[in-house]
């Protein structure tokens, strides 16, 4: 069985800061923070969202604007039109179904347009501090890489990841891999040879 208590706290020594790198200060901005992220940077989203949510901080600011507003505001993002798409109903489904609030359970945020599981579990565990670990490809590769799971896809990963690790260690650990995956433990050229886990690493799909 790995140590995962061990790698956890190593990592923690090398990421002190590790944190939310999007930039919001409402539920519903990290919400819309978290949708604009896919497939794209955080320092992208964040250049992005400065303006936006400076112009449009609210939802019911969200909710004046067409669909084809919204597009022409992110259009820098990738993926700009299903991303305007959803944000353009959720908006909509949120002020009609939860009062316009962000809710904070799983179950009612995977309700929403665009929302799948990952976006679901860094709204609960950063605007709610509800222990959930997100899985994005950051967190895929490198919980896969070390050994600590060889679930197939990023909700099975989750749940492989939610069983073995202890609950307090849940959203601090997310923050931990993901900044491993951008800083060291890259997809192409990790960098192995200073890595401070590579006694503990597996290197399992090491070329993916």
């Amino acid at each position: 069985m790995k140590n995962i208590e061990l790698i956890l706290s190593i990592l923690q020594k090398t990421y002190p800061d590790a944190g939310c790198e999007l930039n919001y200060q409402t539920p519903f901005q990290l919400l819309i923070a978290t949708m604009l992220s896919a497939q794209a940077t955080d320092k992208s989203v964040n250049k992005l969202t400065a303006s936006l949510f400076e112009e449009y901080p609210e939802i019911d600011d969200f909710l004046k604007m067409s669909q084809k507003e919204i597009e022409e505001k992110i259009r820098k993002i990738g993926l700009y039109r299903n991303k305007s798409k959803n944000i353009y109903h959720l908006c909509r489904v949120l002020k009609t179904a939860f009062d316009g609030e962000v809710p904070s359970n799983e179950e009612d945020l995977m309700s929403l347009p665009g929302v799948g599981r990952k976006t679901a579990s860094v709204v609960l565990a950063e605007a709610f501090k509800i222990p959930a670990i997100a899985v994005d490809t950051h967190v895929f590769r490198v919980t896969r890489r070390l050994g600590l799971t060889s679930a197939q896809t990023p909700d099975k990963v989750s749940n492989e990841l939610m069983k073995r690790i202890d609950k307090s260690w849940w959203i601090k650990a997310h923050h931990l891999f993901i900044f491993h995956g951008r800083r060291m433990c890259k997809a192409r050229k990790p960098m192995c040879e200073v890595c401070p886990v590579e006694k503990e690493c597996e290197k399992i799909g090491l070329a993916s």
